[in-house]
């Protein structure tokens, strides 16, 4: 198994996934992962649904595709080149975006991130899920699995959540498609940090992280 800063450096989105069905017993695993990790007053309102029926992921994928065509699919081709990131290295990505909006539903396993957060969920709830969803994507890595963070059905967070068959009270917060990576993992490409850490004041160098 990988060093576990190795991991956390090469956990990049793995868009495109091979159709090979995952163990239950990793898919367990990474479950594992997920409820080790900190959330609000322990309360563990989370849920995590596992999907593997075919019928379920293409009846959202409708409704992911949809987002593409609408919002962001129009936003990649309009928007700069990221910091670290070279524009043959952000067009690939945009590729890997697009693969992944057309085969989303061929991933042989979903783990859709849920909480049981009533009908008002606010600014602060998602800090009872996230880090349950960053746990679940680093246990992936480390098995050799691919996967990626993706919370764009939620631009049609009412017909996906039907979709699944969400019940009252109970919002998802964002899906993993797993499956094993056709490509290989690699460093993510990120700035320099201290373009973006500040010491007490905002714009303020942190001199830790910038050298000075």
């Amino acid at each position: 198994m990988p060093d576990f800063f190795e991991i956390l450096g090469t956990t990049r989105s793995m868009r495109r996934l091979k159709p090979d069905p995952v163990p239950d017993e990793l898919i367990k695993t990474i479950l594992e992962a997920g409820i080790s990790a900190a959330n609000g007053g322990n309360t563990q309102t989370w849920r995590f649904l596992v999907i593997k029926d075919p019928a379920i992921k293409k009846a959202v994928q409708v409704w992911y595709k949809k987002a593409f065509d609408e919002v962001v699919g129009p936003r990649y081709a309009s928007s700069p080149v990221p910091p670290g990131v070279t524009a043959e290295s952000f067009g690939k990505q945009h590729g890997a975006v697009e693969y992944l909006t057309e085969h989303f539903h061929e991933a042989p396993v979903w783990i859709v991130a849920c909480l049981m957060d009533g009908p008002n969920p606010n600014r602060a709830t998602g800090a009872s899920i996230y880090p349950a969803v960053q746990n679940m994507l680093l246990a992936t890595r480390a098995l050799g699995l691919g996967s990626t963070l993706t919370t764009r059905h939620l631009l049609h967070a009412k017909e996906s959540e039907a979709a699944l068959g969400l019940p009252e009270g109970v919002h998802s917060y964002a899906i993993l498609p797993i499956g094993y990576p056709m490509g290989k993992f690699g460093p993510v490409g990120r700035g320099n940090l201290s373009d973006f850490v500040y010491l007490d004041k905002w714009n303020q160098p942190y001199p830790a992280v910038s050298g000075a």
